[in-house]
């Protein structure tokens, strides 16, 4: 890419949440657009918002479990552009239930989208890469690419394999021009929450507090100048990592209790695939409608809470 000209950059789940908003800042700084994810009616909304903003924008519908079908966005990508500059791996989806209740198959389809549909990508586009000697690898990871949780038993799966996956391109790509970056958020305000598959019964609320997928975005427009490989958004759920560490059944009674008493509350939860299987026909919000006053209320009340039956159970141990 020569000094001056506009950045060619893929995102994958570009459709709502962090790939959405992803998009938008990216236009901002007119860059040209390949967007991704299941649906072409949801992307086509997008992509109308980038090109109001002056960006040029190509909706791909893609399904990221499908190896040759993310082949064949990166060659899209380079066919209309010319290169690929920054290639952001976002898409993934989330489920609810213990690993016995929840079925096979949506175990199977939460790897398959948020650690495969990413391998699949990296497969795609450092052939490219290679031949301009240059590029960016950014991979939306999660907090739980660090820490366990119960009731999420595939996404975390998912997201830890996800960060070993970056960590031995990074080693491997040492030198060649082509860099890895990980964003690692904590609990972000997208609709992710209502679009996750639910075995439990009961309805499902974030673990707060949720950062805004702005905050999200603007950390992975900000990759290709920071030097560290991987980067957390929302620092205050990252106190948890030290207990997680040094104090493992201290994190495991209080990951128990936060997952009964905070993000599993009411009942009468109809079972659901959610959109794990097939994606939704329009585009969704960025924002899951987590961050609302009542919300941010509630989630002081509970933050509260957790950090005292964290120090109980400190004093405990």
């Amino acid at each position: 890419m020569s000094r001056g000209e506009a950045p060619v950059v893929v995102i994958t789940g570009a459709s709502s949440g962090i790939g959405r908003e992803t998009a938008r800042r990216y236009a901002k700084k007119n860059a040209r657009l390949v967007l991704a994810s299941r649906s072409r009616p949801a992307l086509e909304t997008v992509a109308d918002e980038c090109r109001a903003l002056g960006a040029r924008a190509l909706a791909v519908a893609t399904d990221v479990t499908d190896e040759e079908a993310v082949r064949t966005l990166a060659a899209t990508a380079v066919r209309e552009f010319g290169r690929i500059d920054v290639w952001v791996g976002n898409a993934g989806v989330f489920s609810y239930g213990t690993f016995e209740e929840l079925p096979a198959a949506v175990f199977r389809q939460v790897v398959e989208t948020n650690l495969m549909g990413q391998v699949h990508g990296a497969r795609a586009v450092l052939p490219h890469f290679r031949r301009q000697g240059s590029g960016m690898l950014v991979l939306v990871g999660s907090l739980y690419s660090r820490v366990g949780s119960p009731g999420k038993a595939p996404y975390v799966t998912s997201k830890w394999g996800l960060l070993g996956f970056a960590e031995a391109l990074r080693q491997e790509l040492r030198g060649s021009g082509i860099r890895v970056r990980v964003v690692l958020p904590g609990t972000v305000d997208t609709p992710i929450y209502q679009h996750a598959a639910n075995v439990t019964g009961r309805r499902v609320h974030p673990l707060p507090p949720a950062s805004s997928p702005a905050r999200v975005a603007r950390a992975i427009v900000r990759s290709p100048s920071r030097r560290r490989h991987a980067a957390f958004v929302g620092r205050t759920q990252t106190a948890v990592l030290p207990v997680h560490r040094y104090a493992p059944p201290v994190y495991d009674t209080a990951a128990r209790w936060v997952k009964e008493n905070v993000e599993l509350r009411g009942g009468d939860a109809e079972p659901t695939d959610g959109t794990v299987f097939v994606a939704p026909t329009e585009a969704s919000p960025s924002t899951g409608g987590w961050r609302s006053l009542r919300a941010r209320l509630v989630t002081g009340a509970l933050a509260s809470a957790v950090v005292s039956l964290l120090v109980a159970q400190v004093r405990r141990a």
